[in-house]
């Protein structure tokens, strides 16, 4: 364990370091881009929101009871579903219900993995020290993976439309048509992750690592769990962005081999 003693921010230090985001609203002005307003709420969100999560976690924490945990996990869950469901631009029936599907299974299950096989504390797996930021930061990535993937694939659906139902009508299945648009669809979703693991380490410090060694953890500890951690999150995007991909193809393709386009609409 480092010897350095933990460092406990006050709320003025904290004020301090929100005077930073006034670098983003001048060059807004500078610019005349117009984003003063929305950096303002962005800005007033992002303490509101984590402060309430602080309070929230803190009682957690205090309780520690199964019941609360998942209920808290449930509730995280559900918001990073519309959120991703929201983000996306063209909708068709059924896009919230494949949505909370692909990211509920995939997150859950490679939380679960990590906790049952990695961290190994099978008598209370759902400790909330573990399992909820844990899960949080797969489902923020894996939502972002599914909603690229989502418009990828919607958007690709539309622009060779001609070319997928040429290909239909003379006589191919609806995955030989439609296996372009979900081969790009799934790399779309994947890249942005895929990236991050390319230069970790070299270019960026990822946060769990970051938050380990300020806290005092020696910094080949910090390393291992943010190892975890990658292959956590690579594994989680890729399986919700592939779910959520084949669902949307099942809803937009029928098993006579049509492709539906009517149900696409623009949000």
């Amino acid at each position: 364990m480092n010897d350095t003693p933990y460092v406990e921010l006050t709320n003025l230090q904290v004020g301090l370091a929100a005077l930073l985001i006034v670098v983003n609203g001048l060059i807004s002005l500078t610019l005349r881009l117009g984003m003063e307003r929305t950096l303002a709420i962005a800005g007033v969100r992002t303490i509101v929101q984590l402060t309430l999560i602080g309070m929230v976690l803190e009682w957690v924490f205090r309780v520690e009871h199964l019941i609360v945990v998942l209920a808290l996990l449930c509730v995280m869950t559900l918001v990073a579903a519309i959120t991703a469901t929201q983000r996306t631009r063209r909708r068709y029936p059924g896009l919230w219900w494949d949505t909370i599907v692909s990211i509920w299974a995939s997150s859950w299950l490679v939380t679960a993995f990590v906790l049952f096989a990695v961290v190994q504390d099978t008598d209370k797996w759902w400790q909330p020290q573990y399992a909820i930021p844990l899960l949080g930061m797969v489902l923020g990535n894996t939502l972002n993976g599914i909603s690229l993937g989502q418009n990828a694939l919607t958007e690709a659906l539309i622009a060779q439309r001609d070319q997928l139902e040429t290909l239909l009508a003379l006589g191919a299945t609806r995955w030989e048509a439609a296996r372009g648009p979900i081969q790009q669809a799934v790399r779309t979703g994947t890249i942005p992750i895929i990236n991050s693991m390319m230069v970790v380490g070299l270019v960026s410090l990822p946060g769990m690592m970051t938050g380990q060694i300020l806290a005092g953890a020696e910094p080949i500890e910090a390393v291992k769990y943010q190892i975890v951690i990658m292959f956590l999150i690579a594994s989680g995007t890729a399986l919700g962005t592939v779910g959520v991909v084949l669902l949307g193809f099942r809803r937009l393709f029928n098993s006579d081999h049509q492709f539906r386009y009517s149900r696409l609409t623009t949000r």
